[in-house]
């Protein structure tokens, strides 16, 4: 998606070789009409499907999701990385160790939201290890729903998650799909 490369080359700040940093634009301060563009890109390249729910894990994925949910009318239900007092029984849930932050969440869905009847896109904000998008399927799976794929704004494409997931058959869509972070530079897989 060439909108979304030509932000994150203007705005991202490549912090490491394996850490891009875009608070600016899509995980601290969100631009509406970046997520406008993404959610219509996201529905593009599954307009083959029948979605029914969009799943995404707190935070940062709930932006890009909505605005999918937006564009073709379906309801999104994001896992909770906290306990709640009003979420606290009735529960899909699965544990998930995030490789910006390195620590382990126990993330959580209300069974009540989520059934063997629903055909589910996953949405996520970045794809490194695969660790929140596995932790997502495992919720899927617990509600015996279909997921049809996952979509991510931006991958990192030089991490093991996407290569990973793809091997085990789950079609993955990523907007922006990174080759390499070295020596302060980003650089694209085409």
């Amino acid at each position: 998606m060439k909108l979304l490369k030509e932000q994150i080359i203007k705005e991202g700040k490549v912090l490491s070789d394996t850490v891009l940093k875009v608070d600016s634009f899509l995980n601290h301060q969100i631009d509406p009409l970046l997520m406008k563009e993404i959610g219509e890109e996201f529905a593009n390249r599954f307009t083959d499907e029948v979605i029914t729910k969009i799943l995404t894990i707190e935070s940062s994925g709930i932006a890009p999701a909505t605005m999918l949910g937006l564009t073709i009318g379906a309801p999104v239900v994001f896992a909770r990385k906290r306990k709640s007092l009003t979420l606290s029984e009735n529960l899909f849930s699965s544990k998930v160790h995030s490789f910006t932050k390195n620590e382990t969440n126990d993330i959580s869905v209300s069974k009540d939201f989520l059934s063997a009847n629903d055909n589910v896109l996953i949405i996520d904000d970045f794809l490194a290890n695969g660790e929140a998008v596995k932790g997502l399927l495992e919720i899927a799976e617990q509600a015996g729903a279909t997921v049809i794929g996952v979509g991510i704004v931006i991958e990192k494409g030089f991490q093991k998650g996407g290569q990973l997931l793809r091997e085990q058959g789950v079609r993955v869509e990523s907007l922006a799909n990174i080759k390499s972070l070295e020596n302060g530079k980003v650089e694209f897989y085409d």
